[in-house]
């Protein structure tokens, strides 16, 4: 008689909590409901977060894990914690979504912040790239609600238009590639015995505009180009003049301007994937990597 009273009871709660569940799911809020109320991160399920809870896993409590937000996803970076960590050199990252940063250099104040606007569609392109990293390196922890992710956890509009601008830049910038690749760059070398120098295998060394860096950068730079002679009359080509001169720095400084960033950009994030490199700082421009 007691058993079967007992089995009863059983049922009917068992009973209850289908119907909890089963409510939740209708809301569809079954993360937001159940993985947020989680009591502590230690269970390792991914989960959503606010600012200010995420705020606390900045790396001063040392019980609890390292976490750092970018795009409205949030990464477990405490391997990273000579890093990420108190005195690390990227402890500004810690406990807070500052994706413009990663782009912008700007490490206080306003410059800590999520907000993208202004930001040309190579430098979100290039933020995109830092979340792939991000999820191919740490653990994926969570989402933020907020400007990237609702209370629900899926992407608001703003997140799209993010992700469709930088797939904008990156179109843009392989088209920008495909067309440069038509036309070879100049050769160059310098050294402090024998100067600089600029030629071409072929045909003649000719500044031209880029046109495409208006949409990718918002800036007009300009590249050193080998045009054969019968291509020498095109608009717009700026004819080189001096080897070790005004004109070879001017070619160097455009040059250096235009690729550093690029270049070192992917050099520090395969140096960041190597566990053979010590941690250093890497700065180019208005940027800043990290180098385990």
């Amino acid at each position: 008689m007691v058993l079967g009273a007992r089995l009863l009871l059983g049922l009917a709660l068992l009973a209850a909590l289908l119907a909890v569940v089963l409510q939740l799911y209708r809301l569809r809020k079954p993360v937001r409901s159940l993985l947020l109320l989680l009591p502590k991160f230690s269970t390792g399920l991914p989960r959503l977060w606010t600012k200010e809870e995420l705020a606390v896993y900045n790396g001063t409590d040392e019980s609890l894990p390292i976490l750092l937000g970018i795009l409205g996803s949030v990464f477990d970076v405490t391997k990273g914690k000579s890093n990420y960590g108190p005195g690390g050199g990227y402890h500004h990252f810690a406990g807070r979504d500052a994706s413009r940063a990663f782009v912008s250099g700007n490490f206080t104040g306003d410059g800590l912040t999520d907000s993208l606007q202004g930001l040309s569609s190579m430098e979100v392109n290039s933020i995109v790239d830092w979340r792939k990293f991000y999820f191919e390196r740490y653990i994926f922890a969570g989402k933020i609600v907020g400007r990237y992710y609702d209370d629900e956890g899926n992407p608001t509009k703003y997140l799209k238009g993010i992700e469709m601008k930088a797939k904008r830049g990156a179109q843009l910038l392989e088209k920008q590639k495909s067309e440069e690749a038509k036309i070879p760059s100049c050769n160059s070398k310098w050294s402090q015995q024998e100067g600089g120098e600029v030629w071409c295998e072929t045909g003649y060394p000719r500044l031209v505009r880029r046109p495409g860096d208006i949409a990718l950068t918002g800036q007009v730079s300009q590249r050193c180009a080998c045009y054969k002679e019968e291509e020498l009359d095109k608009a717009g080509l700026v004819v080189y003049e001096g080897q070790g001169g005004l004109g070879y720095r001017l070619i160097c400084c455009l040059v250096f301007m235009i690729l550093a960033p690029r270049v070192l950009e992917r050099t520090a994030q395969e140096l960041l994937k190597s566990e053979e490199v010590s941690h250093d700082r890497f700065r180019f421009g208005s940027r800043e990597q990290e180098i385990n």
